[in-house]
């Protein structure tokens, strides 16, 4: 069973985000619209708020989970090394549906990285998306709300449907644009590598890092 937030994204009131934040800051699931399609938000620094995550969707706990920041200082305890690369990235496509893969500081648990020592990040460029997160003052987890290997969701309808059997809360904020997720980027690695490709084209990651070799 869901519980409903409704929320304009082009007239947030801090109110109803304080409702949404607030669950988050008990522990709880709240999906969310972001510029592609709806996510879904744990506290990431909780680590049984990261497991309900896992339960509600059938997901591995091999797959890593990516987060969303409100601001690009709040990289600082995720990742110990931002490369130049992934600066000119963050100029570019930041707030947007680029998630670029950091080298993981020693404070990100396994459950986000999966082992890899990794972490996936990006600002979003959705109002509400970004709003949840700074209004936390800590990153969001941004996995797909749906369950795994179905259809991602561009409605808060078809999210209360597809998690029918989930207690969670739903910010029903609109139809997203859905089409393609975000483009993940791994930038630990000289070129940055391609490893799926999304909103953004490999075509205008190496316009904007001035090469004409992949990613």
């Amino acid at each position: 069973m869901s519980n409903t937030i409704y929320i304009d994204p082009c007239a947030i009131a801090p109110a109803e985000i304080g409702k949404a934040v607030a669950v988050l800051r008990n522990g709880g699931i709240v999906a969310f619209p972001t510029e592609t399609f709806y996510g879904l938000a744990a506290d990431a620094a909780n680590a049984r708020a990261l497991d309900r995550i896992f339960a509600i969707k059938g997901r591995s706990f091999n797959n890593p989970i990516a987060l969303i920041i409100s601001r690009e200082d709040e990289l600082a305890p995720l990742t110990d090394h931002v490369p130049a690369a992934s600066r000119t990235l963050m100029a570019a496509f930041w707030p947007g549906p680029l998630t670029l893969v950091f080298k993981a500081s020693p404070a990100v648990g396994p459950l986000l990285t999966a082992g890899t020592g990794k972490i996936g990040t990006r600002i979003s460029s959705h109002p509400v998306a970004c709003s949840l997160a700074a209004a936390l003052g800590r990153p969001i987890t941004a996995t797909s709300a749906n369950l795994s290997g179905g259809t991602e969701c561009t409605t808060a309808e078809e999210v209360k449907r597809q998690l029918a059997g989930a207690r969670i809360t739903v910010i029903d904020g609109g139809p997203t644009p859905g089409g393609r997720g975000s483009t993940l980027l791994d930038v630990t690695v000289t070129p940055p590598a391609l490893l799926r490709e999304g909103a953004i084209d490999g075509g205008a990651i190496r316009a904007a890092l001035g090469k004409s070799d992949p990613p």
